[in-house]
């Protein structure tokens, strides 16, 4: 991967891109799989610094880590007054970061947040809806979920059936912890033949994962088949929690 693609991810993560680049970043992310997989990766990654490390072993193991790298890099220039040249910098954050992801993935234990990964949605227009579902999807969107999740309520009155209502509900009432009314909507839906039935499958482990239930969210990974969009992503959250 390049390095402006780094600099490309974070400045998305960032909301600093503009919206016709935001389109074409996210179109990429459609089209290009090891795009995506680096993308998420980065995301997983940032996610990961950002927060404080539970564990404070492994706090001190990845800071001596980077240390050591830096001090073994640096020392194997030809000069140590040298001004170094820009992809010499580059090289080193590469380093850093290729040892940050390796730890990531060894040592870390997922949450919720790395794999909850839904972006921006655009709800289905419905008429005399429009207003509402307007409001919903803002509020969705800027992550209002309270706001959001009222307006899914209000439209699921008119649309009791609508499994793209239900799931979006669903995931509001997962981000505010109302885990009783997620994972209802979300096993109706997986009991169905929608097109959010495997969708609805994956944010059930989801909540489990959030919820610290370790054993139920790897139960219920196991049960999504190789031609769910989620697959390779419960795969790899199986082979964390295994």
């Amino acid at each position: 991967m390049e390095d402006q693609d780094y600099i490309l991810f974070e400045n998305y993560l960032l909301g600093e891109l503009s919206k016709e680049d935001s389109i074409a970043f996210e179109t990429r992310l459609d089209s290009d799989s090891k795009f995506n997989e680096s993308f998420n990766t980065y995301k997983e990654l940032s996610s990961f610094l950002e927060h404080k490390f539970e564990n404070e072993t492994i706090s001190t193991a990845f800071q001596n880590n980077l240390k050591n790298i830096s001090k073994t890099y640096f020392e194997k220039q030809e000069a140590p007054k040298k001004r170094f040249k820009p992809w010499q910098y580059a090289m080193a954050a590469t380093i850093a970061l290729l040892i940050g992801i390796t730890v990531f993935n060894n040592l870390s234990t997922p949450v919720y947040d790395d794999y909850a990964n839904y972006g921006s949605i655009s709800l289905t227009v419905r008429g005399e809806q429009d207003a509402l579902l307007k409001t919903a999807e803002t509020a969705f969107n800027t992550k209002d979920y309270a706001k959001a999740e009222a307006a899914f309520k209000s439209l699921m009155v008119l649309d009791k059936d609508n499994a793209e209502l239900q799931f979006y509900s669903a995931v509001a009432n997962l981000e505010l912890n109302k885990f009783e009314t997620a994972e209802s909507l979300l096993t109706g839906l997986s009991k169905g033949q929608s097109a959010y039935k495997y969708k609805a499958i994956w944010y059930l482990a989801l909540s489990n994962l959030k919820q610290k239930e370790y054993d139920a969210c790897l139960e219920i990974l196991k049960t999504i088949p190789q031609d769910a969009d989620d697959y390779n992503k419960a795969q790899k959250l199986i082979k964390k929690l295994d």
